[in-house]
C-alpha cells in the first residue's frame, strides 16, 4: 500500500468516526473534569494561539480568518521572518472544517514555531549564510471528534497538505494532528497535541514528530495567558533533528469574533532557535 492510499484510509476512518460519535449532538462546550456538566456558551478559539491547535472547530457555516508574523532568531544562521500564516477555516458542518493556509518565509532556516496553521515541520539542514525565500500553500480537513466527559477529552484530528509555491523544496508533504483537551474545574484549559508527518531532505526519508502540551489560564474576563512546551523531532534522519522549546502566550477577546494575541519562546538546546515571538489575529463572522 503507497503513502498516498494510506492517508486516504487514514481520512476515511476519521471522517467515519467523528460523524458516528456527533450525530445528533450538541458537542460545542466543556464540561467540568468530574462530570458532563451543564452547556455553556462556547467562545471562539483560535489555532494560532499556541503550537498546540485548538480542540474545537468553527462552527457550522461560519468563517474564521487567521493571521500572525513570527519571526525566529536562529543561533547559527540568518534570522527568519514568517508572514502571513494565513489560515481560513470554513464550517462544513457543526464538526467538519475545511483549512486553507498561505504563507511566506524568508531566512536561514524555516520556522518550525509557528501555531496550528502550520504543516511543514521544517526538517532540513541548516547552511550558514544561505538567505532562502520560501512560499507555500496548505489546505486540509479538521475534525471534532469526542466531546469532553468526566475524564473523556474534547478531541480533534487534523489532515493538512502543503505545497510549495516557490523556493527550493517541490514536494508536497502531508502532516496529521491529534488534540485532546480538558476544561478542569477552575475553568482553566489543558490541550496536547502531537503531530506527525513523513518527510525528506536531500534524498533522506525519515518520521517527524512533534508533540507538545498547554496551559491556558483566564485572568480577566477577556483576557488568558498560557505556559507551553513543544518538541520538534526526527526518526530516522540521518542527522537527528531534536528541538525543545518553553513558551509563554497573551490574548485577548476584544469581542466575542475577534482575538488577538502574542506569544514568545525560547529554545532548550543547541538545535533550538535561541528566541521566538508570534503576534496576530483571529477574525470569525
Amino acid at each position: 500500500m503507497n503513502q498516498s492510499t494510506q492517508w486516504k484510509l487514514l481520512l476515511l476512518i476519521v471522517l467515519a468516526s467523528s460523524s458516528n460519535l456527533h450525530a445528533g449532538e450538541d458537542f460545542w462546550s466543556r464540561s467540568a473534569i468530574f462530570g458532563s456538566g451543564g452547556e455553556s456558551e462556547r467562545e471562539m478559539e483560535t489555532d494560532r494561539d499556541s503550537f498546540t491547535p485548538a480542540t474545537t472547530t468553527v462552527p457550522g457555516q461560519m468563517t474564521m480568518i487567521e493571521s500572525a508574523w513570527s519571526f525566529v532568531d536562529n543561533p547559527i544562521v540568518s534570522d527568519t521572518n514568517s508572514f502571513p500564516e494565513l489560515l481560513v477555516r470554513h464550517g462544513v458542518s457543526d464538526w467538519l472544517e475545511a483549512r486553507f493556509v498561505v504563507n511566506y518565509e524568508v531566512g536561514g532556516a524555516g520556522s518550525s514555531v509557528t501555531g496550528g496553521s502550520n504543516s511543514d515541520l521544517d526538517f532540513e539542514e541548516e547552511d550558514a549564510g544561505e538567505i532562502e525565500r520560501e512560499s507555500s500553500i496548505s489546505y486540509g480537513l479538521k475534525a471534532a471528534l469526542t466531546q469532553q466527559d468526566e475524564w473523556i477529552p474534547e478531541s480533534a484530528f487534523i489532515l493538512q497538505a502543503s505545497t510549495p509555491m516557490s523556493g527550493p523544496e517541490t514536494a508536497t508533504s502531508f502532516v496529521s494532528t491529534y488534540v485532546i483537551g480538558w476544561r478542569l474545574a477552575n475553568d482553566w484549559l489543558w490541550d496536547s497535541s502531537i503531530r506527525y508527518g513523513y518527510g525528506s531532505a536531500e534524498g533522506d526519508h525519515f518520521n517527524q514528530w512533534a508533540p507538545s502540551t498547554v496551559l491556558k489560564i483566564p485572568f480577566a474576563e477577556r483576557w488568558n495567558v498560557h505556559a507551553e512546551y513543544f518538541g520538534v523531532f526526527s526518526d530516522g534522519q540521518e542527522q537527528e533533528t531534536v528541538r525543545h522549546f518553553a513558551s509563554p502566550g497573551i490574548h485577548c477577546l476584544v469581542t466575542e469574533n475577534l482575538e488577538v494575541g502574542i506569544r514568545v519562546g525560547w529554545g532548550l538546546n543547541r538545535q533550538s532557535a535561541d528566541f521566538f515571538s508570534n503576534i496576530g489575529f483571529g477574525w470569525q463572522f
